[in-house]
């Protein structure tokens, strides 16, 4: 069985993403829920990726502030 040590939820626009950090005999991760009008979808990471894990996102971060506001929509 999982245990929990931690978790916290954004809202995002209509999506609400949950982290939580859970260990089981096999180890220690984190999983991403994405929930969108009561669809959900997870993925986890193992916490021997989370410092990639970190690294990728803040190089998304840093290339989504270097391309300037997004494009208009069209409609």
């Amino acid at each position: 069985m999982d245990e929990e040590i931690y978790n916290t939820q954004i809202r995002v626009e209509r999506k609400f993403f949950y982290f939580t950090l859970r260990q089981n005999p096999r180890g220690r991760f984190m999983k991403i829920t994405e929930d969108v009008n009561g669809r959900r979808d997870s993925i986890i990471i193992p916490s021997t990726g989370l410092t990639q894990f970190r690294d990728a996102l803040n190089e998304l971060i840093d290339a989504d502030s270097k391309a300037g506001p997004p494009p208009l929509a069209e409609e």
